[in-house]
């Protein structure tokens, strides 16, 4: 069986760069100490080590997305999620109900 693709590395470095995020800068901006901010949030995209998920909402926090969107393996399904996140209450409502989901 080949290697396993960690969306959580490949969400984040995806948003991060489309934000214009420095690693250093959304370290620091989600609570990491200044000092180790590059080091951990390289880690974190590049699968050494994965963000716990209190680490991983304060980063979601700082770049306005969903911690469910990092962990979505499809490309489309991420920007459902993430879009979803974003959509006033009545047009998730209907939406809901289109889908046979109620309110």
């Amino acid at each position: 069986m080949g290697q396993i693709r960690n969306p959580v590395r490949t969400r984040l470095k995806e948003i991060r760069t489309a934000m214009g995020y420095s690693q250093r800068q959304l370290g620091i901006d989600a609570g990491i100490d200044e000092f180790s901010a590059s080091a951990r949030m390289n880690q974190y995209e590049t699968g050494k080590h994965v963000p716990d998920f209190l680490t991983l909402k304060r980063i979601a926090l700082v770049l306005d997305v969903p911690v469910a969107y990092f962990y979505c393996e499809d490309d489309n399904l991420a920007k459902l999620v993430s879009e979803w996140d974003k959509l006033p209450r009545l047009a998730k409502r209907k939406i809901k109900a289109v889908l046979g989901g109620g309110s």
